[in-house]
């Protein structure tokens, strides 16, 4: 398998900018061999004007949109066309309803995956806005928007079904967000 191969595969698969160092270690590769590879293919990309890029940012690589594209992807994120949520929007989106405000990384916590491309989704489908500041860490906190309201036929948040009947894990759960909540209340 070629290098350029193996690096866009698991540039593909990351969700943070992987270091050089690191890239070279997973391929077993030599770090400058890595190094040049990587320059090339971005390289290769800006030059044939490809959809994606591949950047050097927050210390390591990552596959992102060409800039100039940012229009389209936005709108094909808020069209109709894309109104099906999928099952893990769905799920960070339930977080967020039931926790508001809730910061990233207790929906993280809650949900025991990175949730940032998700929690980005959500709110340029404007389900979810920024709901201030954690009082005890200062991370951004988000909370659900009149437009998810709407779209589940709702007049306040009170009106969410009760979790314990829909899960049958939701004493479990229920105890889970409570030592959150008491870790949180510490740090």
């Amino acid at each position: 398998m070629s290098l350029t191969k193996a690096l866009e595969s698991v540039l593909l698969m990351a969700t943070d900018p992987l270091p050089t160092e690191e890239l070279a270690t997973a391929l077993e590769a030599p770090t400058a061999e890595v190094e040049a590879e990587l320059r090339a293919i971005a390289d290769f990309y800006e030059q044939h004007d490809r959809g994606i890029r591949l950047r050097f940012v927050a210390g390591g690589w990552r596959l992102a949109t060409a800039d100039d594209v940012g229009d389209v992807i936005e709108a094909w994120l808020i069209s109709d066309q894309r109104s099906r949520l999928s099952q893990a929007a769905l799920e960070t989106l339930a977080v967020i309803a039931y926790l508001q405000p809730v910061s990233r990384g207790r929906i993280a916590a809650v949900r025991g995956v990175n949730v940032d491309g998700v929690v980005k989704t959500l709110s340029v489908r404007g389900l979810i806005k920024e709901a201030g500041q954690d009082a005890t860490t200062g991370a951004v906190t988000f909370g659900t928007t009149g437009l998810f309201m709407e779209k589940l036929g709702l007049a306040d948040l009170g009106e969410l079904p009760d979790l314990a009947p829909l899960l049958p894990d939701a004493l479990a759960l229920e105890a889970e967000l409570g030592e959150l909540a008491k870790e949180e209340s510490h740090d």
